[in-house]
Order: C-alpha cells, then structure tokens, then sequence
C-alpha cells in the first residue's frame, strides 16, 4: 500500500487515490475476487489444519510442526516456478492442473495421518501437498494489473488486495480450528483441500480477465525474464525480512494452540489467533488509505523495528487475556511492513519478473512459518507453550539487523531493473504502477 502518488504536467499532486467502491465497480472485477477468495482462504487454512490434524494422531506439537514445515519448504520452493510458468503460459495452464494436484495430496496426508501410517510417510505426501498450493493471490493482483494499468486505481487495487489478504488470515485459522475441534480432526484439512479444488477451478475459469502471456523473444525467452528475480540485491533482502515475517504467522499458530491447551480452553486458540490477525487486517485499512510523504525503505524499517518490539514481548504473558492483547498489538505491526515491502518490489523488479519476485516473497514467508512451526512445535514440546514465542522474537529480531545492515540495497539505481514506466503485466501484492515522474 505505497503511498506514492503521480504528478500530472501541471505538478498537482492529489490528496488521496480512488475509494474502494470505485474500484470494486471495476467491470468483471467480482467474476475473478469472489472465486479467488474462496480460492485463497486454504492458504491460511494449511498450517493449522495439518498441525492440529497431526498432532490428534502422534500426540507431539514436534512431529506436527515437522510435517507442516515440509509442506512449507515444498511451497516456498516450487511457488515461484509456479509464477514463472504463470506469466509463460497462462494462468489457466498452471491453475487446473495445480489445484487437482493439490486435492488429492491432501487427501492422501489426511487418510496416511487418520490411519497411523508410519512417519515417513505424512513427510513424503507433505511435499506434493506444499508444493501444489495454488498462487491465487499474484495471480489476482496479476488481473488488477492487466485491467488497470498505470491508472490511480492501480494503488487503490494494492492497499484492497493487502487487507484481502489479511482478511484470509483472519478467518482460515479460525475456520480450521472450529472444523478440527468442533467436527474433527481431519475436517480442517479437508475442507482446506475442498475449498482449493472448487475455488480454483472456478477461478480458473474466468478467462475473460486472464492476462495475457509473456511475449517471448526470437531467442525463445520470454520478455524481461532471463534472469531470477532473486539475483537482485533488493529482493534477496526482502526475503529475508519476510522470512522473519513468517516466524510469526508460524511461531504464533502453533504457540498460541499450545498455550491455550495448557491453559485448559483449548477451543480459544483460534480466537487468539483471529485476534492478533485482525490487528494485521484493522492495520491494513488504515494503512492503505493513509497519503504517506515519507520513503517506503524508510516506513519499512519503522514498521519493522515495532514489530520486532511487539514480538519479543510474547513470551513474557502471564495468561490468556494479555497474551490477547499483545497479540493484536504484533498483528498492528505486521500489515505496514508486509504492505511496504510487497510495494517495494515495484520499482527493484522488471515488469517481466514481477510474478516470479512476489512468490519468492510468498515463499519467504511460508518458508520462516514452516522453520517456525517446527522450532515452535519442538520447543513446545520440551520446555512448554511459552517458549515457543521465542522463535517469532528470534526470527523479527534477526532480520531487522538485515534491513538496516543492507538497507541502501532498497533504493533502486538509476537505470536499475525497477525503473521506467512499469507495464501492466506486473503484479504482485504491490501493484501500484509507478513513472518516472512518481513520488514517494
């Protein structure tokens, strides 16, 4: 959600950008956002899913972490392949296949785990199960894109899609929790799989407002893309601050199941869970509509310095109540330096890379919540529910001192990947295009 506003010959620079019912009165906007979001929600379903399923059949919060690391890890490695044949192919291309990949991997996990099959096992179906989790939100962001161009709009539809975002993390965690305790154990995880395999499909669909592919070159490569998008100094430490990110998500949704079983209301996991992500969304709105006059690397250090803070004091809560509280306050944090750092991408990457630098990004962050939801699980396990608020400290901690040792790799050069007028293909959480002529 940048607050970058573009200046007309005349030098006016606007107050603020178009209200979200402009952009939502976008024609065909609804056929592709209402099946994306049915489609996108069992992102925030997964982990908790495969945790609590999990750890109902082997008793430990270690081996449950375990598992849903791998499926982490797969995502975060395959993502941005995903993304890549996304913009050579077609979205549909990727889609179909995809999501009926995804379903039957899901499938497979949830009847190995309710039959007390050997562990290896729920580790060997875990990585086609991470792996084939469907890209829905570049892919949205993508359509955005390619129907808004380089318009006001463009910011309007960055700031919507971040507290979209948020919005899934507010209620999968607790969609999942309410289905695997209230159902069964294995009910988050198929509704997870369900809802992929119905929101996909229907999403795919939508060919109307599909972008079109990647011109390719005589050479045979496409457009802008013969390099990784993680070759480039600025996404590489995005990454990592994004990582740190996902020590949170993860860290969280396994402690807070933890501490709320130790403290006898097993069933209140996912509300503390809603709560701090609706901080993350609450911070979101406000975010997106605030008219920013200082620079994003700048705004992202702030943020994440105050995350830092707000994570570290998690572990130090006596009791349901103000863990609640300083949950809300981390999830307050996390949305300005996922939406900061989501926009940055814009002006460090060529618009023929984009999709790929924003699943790396994705990536990133199912990659620290898959180490913490491993880490969290183990030092559950050992040493009790708070200690697993250690790695979320640990992992904000850590890649704070990386944005400020390499922060000048933020700035993009002159001349660099991200500058000149941005084209309408690029996508990503970030997709307010920017000129020349724009102004942080």
């Amino acid at each position: 959600m940048e607050s970058t506003v573009t200046v007309d010959p005349s030098g006016h620079r606007p107050d603020k950008r178009p209200g979200y019912g402009q952009l939502l009165r976008t024609p065909g906007a609804w056929t592709f956002l209402l099946p994306g979001f049915a489609a996108r929600l069992p992102f925030a379903m997964l982990t908790i899913s495969l945790v609590l399923l999990v750890q109902h059949t082997t008793g430990s919060y270690g081996v449950a972490g375990a598992v849903a690391a791998v499926a982490g890890v797969a995502m975060a490695l395959l993502a941005p392949q995903a993304g890549k044949l996304a913009d050579r192919f077609g979205q549909r291309a990727v889609l179909v296949p995809g999501v009926l990949l995804h379903s039957a991997a899901v499938a497979l996990l949830t009847v190995l785990a309710l039959t007390d099959a050997p562990l290896w096992t729920l580790f060997a179906a875990a990585v086609p199960t991470g792996a084939s989790v469907p890209q829905i939100g570049p892919m949205v962001r993508a359509r955005w894109a390619a129907r808004l161009g380089d318009t006001p709009l463009a910011g309007t539809a960055a700031a919507f899609e971040s507290v979209t975002d948020e919005l899934t993390f507010v209620l999968g965690p607790v969609i999942a929790t309410a289905l695997c305790t209230g159902v069964h154990p294995a009910a988050g995880l198929a509704a997870e799989g369900a809802l992929s395999l119905v929101g996909g499909l229907l999403f795919a669909a939508q060919r109307a407002t599909q972008p079109e592919v990647t011109p390719r070159t005589a050479a045979g490569r496409d457009a802008g893309t013969s390099r990784s998008a993680l070759s480039l100094a600025g996404v590489r430490v995005l990454a990592i601050a994004f990582l740190g990110i996902g020590t949170v998500f993860g860290g969280l949704q396994v402690s807070l199941t933890a501490f709320a079983e130790e403290a006898g209301h097993p069933g209140v996991n996912g509300l503390l869970y809603g709560i701090f992500a609706a901080g993350n969304t609450l911070a979101g709105i406000v975010y997106g509509v605030v008219a920013w006059s200082a620079p994003p690397q700048r705004r992202l250090l702030v943020g994440y310095a105050a995350l830092a803070v707000t994570a570290s004091t998690l572990w130090a809560m006596p009791s349901l109540a103000p863990l609640a509280v300083a949950g809300l306050l981390t999830g307050l944090c996390v949305a300005p330096s996922l939406i900061t750092g989501y926009t940055l991408i814009d002006s460090l990457v060529p618009p023929g890379s984009r999709t790929e630098a924003f699943t790396w990004l994705t990536g990133a962050v199912a990659l620290g919540q898959a180490g913490a939801v491993t880490a969290s699980g183990a030092l559950a396990d050992a040493f009790g529910a708070r200690a697993g608020f250690a790695v979320p400290l640990g992992g904000t901690v850590l890649a704070l001192l990386v944005l400020v040792g390499l922060r000048s790799r933020l700035v993009p050069r002159t001349g660099g990947a991200g500058r000149g007028p941005v084209a309408s293909g690029g996508t990503g959480r970030g997709i307010g295009h920017r000129t020349p002529a724009a102004v942080d």
